[in-house]
């Protein structure tokens, strides 16, 4: 017999999306697949052929030329390489709240965002304007992992332009929740990576822009695969369903908006009923992601206390090694120690309405059990 404690509600897809079924049924198809994409035998043409298609379907999708779209193993690794392969003879430009992997790639010069969470953009316009400086390369994310924030990217690639600057955009987060293309964002490169959308995890993708063919310096030589621009043997399995995973994340997107976006504004209603601050809440967001400050209890707690009841949730980025710190991100907005006190609750595909009625209901019943204490977070 199951009892509540054996429940378990999954509300964390801003760390990993639940596999999309469309996703898995690609990758045992693609595991059948023996041969190696690089062999000229007819197994490796075969194999070739599967790789090709997942590259179409994904230059499709986001509105790139095949030619541009580069395999790689996750967001981390598209992220560095597109920021690696570009910056030669650059300055770095890193946005306040952007992810670990694009913060710790290079050496670089922040820029800030404002008390919303959105990029501050007459900052950035003075650094690109530095006399005599060397010509930038911008890294700014589409939309941020924790808060849900979206920058306007189409003006800031705008301004990166008018200043002889190229941008590269971080849009793991946002691929598969909000429409987006190429040419719509004006970006030079962006990042996606498949298990944020429903896919595996293992495999993320590098587009670029342009039309025809373009170069970039590779931190992994290899045997030269990826048109010399990302060696090493393309893990087939983990492509195919990303780029199956995406189709059906992409086509999706108006529907699931609506739907989690009304599923998101019922838990921030609830939550401000019992004292919780929504960060970013007055930018545009992902419709999936809040991110609740409860002033005066620890996030440590809050998520033990959540998970005891029987629901998933997480304290920032997920990439910190099962750590809970403060986060970077609500400490850029202004937040100070009650940057400490902050969860995020990122609504899955998958989620029902039960689900979040659920959540509601625990996170009301905790926020009056646990006792506020003076100076928590910092």
């Amino acid at each position: 017999m199951s009892t509540a404690r054996d429940r378990f509600t999954y509300l964390d897809a801003n760390a990993t999306e639940p596999l999309r079924p469309q996703a898995l049924a690609a990758m045992a198809a693609a595991a059948e697949v023996v041969g190696n994409p690089s062999s000229v035998h007819r197994a490796g043409r075969a194999a070739r052929a599967l790789l090709e298609t997942a590259r179409e379907d994904m230059a499709t999708t986001f509105g790139v030329q095949p030619d541009n779209c580069i395999f790689t193993s996750g967001g981390t690794e598209a992220n560095v390489l597109a920021m690696t392969g570009q910056a030669q003879g650059r300055r770095i430009l890193v946005g306040a709240t952007e992810h670990d992997a694009v913060r710790r790639a290079a050496a670089a010069e922040i820029v800030s965002v404002m008390s919303d969470g959105v990029i501050d953009r007459m900052m950035l316009e003075r650094l690109l304007a530095v006399p005599g400086a060397a010509p930038a390369l911008v890294c700014i994310m589409l939309a941020n992992n924790e808060t849900g924030v979206i920058n306007p990217v189409r003006e800031i690639a705008d301004l990166c332009h008018a200043h002889g600057a190229l941008l590269h955009v971080d849009a793991v987060q946002a691929a598969g929740r909000i429409s987006f293309d190429m040419a719509a964002l004006g970006a030079d490169s962006i990042a996606v990576s498949g298990h944020k959308f429903g896919g595996p995890k293992g495999a993320g993708a590098v587009l670029l822009a342009g039309e025809r063919f373009r170069a970039l310096v590779p931190m992994l030589a290899g045997g030269g695969q990826e048109q010399g621009r990302r060696g090493g043997t393309p893990a087939l399995p983990a492509i195919a369903g990303m780029a199956a995973a995406a189709r059906v994340a992409v086509a999706e997107i108006p529907h699931q908006a609506t739907r989690l976006g009304a599923l998101r504004d019922g838990i921030e209603r609830a939550a401000r009923t019992v004292g919780a601050v929504v960060c970013g809440a007055a930018s545009s967001r992902l419709a999936n992601t809040t991110c609740l400050l409860l002033p005066g209890r620890q996030a440590q707690t809050q998520l033990i206390a959540l998970d005891m009841a029987g629901y998933g949730v997480s304290a920032g980025s997920a990439c910190s090694s099962g750590k809970v710190t403060r986060s970077h991100v609500l400490e850029a907005m202004g937040l100070g120690a009650e940057a400490g006190c902050a969860i995020r609750v990122s609504l899955p595909w998958s989620v029902a309405e039960a689900d979040v009625e659920g959540f509601i209901a625990a996170y009301t019943a905790m926020a009056a059990r646990l006792p506020a204490a003076s100076g928590v977070g910092a």
